[in-house]
């Protein structure tokens, strides 16, 4: 941060001088003064939203159906996996081979430029933003959120259920008590009861007690049901791909590494659409341009379109269209925009180095 800060004082102290803008290609060393940026590459996070549900039985399962009517209630734990939501981000890394040099001269006003903390350039003469630079994500420790619920009937047992000589003895006696407290329920609701509430807001209090009693008492014989979820964080440089694996994913495991193949596949597929409007430079002569010690102005990217699908089990489970840096080219924007009678404020997207706004002021 301290050196990101140094560069934006840098700049504005420079801007009070008689300057010519000036970009040549690699890093200037010596007297010159100036700034170096770069510009980005573009990569790819994926976002998967994953959820472990778990189900406990209750110790009184196996008389559900004798005293509650209830079938289907299962006596064994179980838990699964499930992928909740995917999304897509895009973030931008420096690339190495787009390095730039802007000199100042005589005769036009030196732009005020913001970089982010990799050097990526942000703005050129527009006021500070104080944006960090997003955070490298991580794969290793997923994010956890745990909205377990679980209940405790242990408070709610009268005597006569915690001395009863057998399972079944308690089981009859905790359903009485769930049918007694859906009569409460009933009285209070038809204004039956010998205690009624003063108003809404005492009787929602009241229902809401009686409530989290009878769910806790029917949690011996239903179980509990938790969910535990996670998120995880996949980076992927983008590059023309078909059925790549992006990660792959177990209904008992969850999300695990790639080479684990306890795991179904997600493959990703990455196709550039090459869009005919785009110029772009090939390496050669990319190449052939660094070696040219000025440059046509502040150099920018064009980003292309890439169209992204995700599949899992032969189902597409995410598709959508971005930008991507490494699919455009690059053009420049003309020192004349940032001669001493204009002010040209000029914003990037650091995720693709392309441009999000230009104006000029006369």
């Amino acid at each position: 941060m301290k050196r990101f800060a140094a560069i934006v004082l840098c700049i504005m102290a420079v801007a009070t001088m008689k300057a010519q803008t000036e970009v040549t290609a690699g890093i200037m060393r010596g007297k010159d003064y100036g700034v170096t940026y770069m510009l980005p590459q573009t990569e790819i996070i994926i976002n998967v939203e994953t959820t472990k549900h778990t189900y406990t039985p209750g110790e009184l399962c196996r008389y559900a159906e004798q005293f509650l009517r209830m079938n289907n209630v299962s006596s064994e734990p179980s838990s699964y996996w499930s992928i909740d939501n995917i999304s897509i981000e895009l973030a931008g890394v420096p690339d190495k081979e787009k390095v730039y040099f802007v000199k100042m001269k005589e005769k036009t006003s030196a732009p005020m430029m913001e970089l982010t903390e990799e050097g990526i350039i942000r703005s050129i003469n527009m006021p500070f933003s104080g944006k960090k630079a997003p955070q490298q994500a991580v794969s290793q420790q997923p994010a956890t959120n745990n909205n377990a619920i679980t209940f405790d009937a242990s408070s709610y047992l009268t005597e006569e259920i915690l001395i009863a000589n057998s399972s079944a003895k308690m089981a009859e006696l905790i359903a009485k008590e769930i049918y007694e407290i859906r009569e409460s329920k009933n009285a209070l609701v038809r204004g039956e009861s010998d205690n009624l509430p003063q108003d809404g807001a005492q009787l929602k209090l009241m229902l809401d007690n009686l409530n989290h009693q009878e769910q806790a008492l029917m949690a011996m014989f239903i179980g509990n049901r938790t969910e535990e979820k996670k998120s995880h964080t996949i980076r992927f440089t983008p590059r023309e791909v078909k059925n790549a694996i992006a990660f792959r994913f177990s209904t008992k495991l969850g999300m695990v590494e790639n080479d684990n193949l306890a795991g179904a596949p997600a493959y990703i597929t990455i196709t550039d659409l090459k869009n005919p409007e785009i110029p772009v430079v090939a390496p050669e002569e990319e190449g052939s341009k660094k070696k040219e010690k000025t440059l046509s102005g502040i150099v920018y990217n064009v980003p292309g379109r890439a169209h992204i699908a995700l599949t899992y089990n032969n189902e597409v489970i995410f598709e959508d269209e971005q930008p991507v840096s490494q699919f455009g080219g690059i053009e420049y924007l003309s020192p004349v925009l940032f001669n001493k009678n204009s002010g040209t404020q000029v914003l990037f997207d650091t995720a693709t180095g392309g441009l999000l706004k230009v104006h000029r002021e006369n």
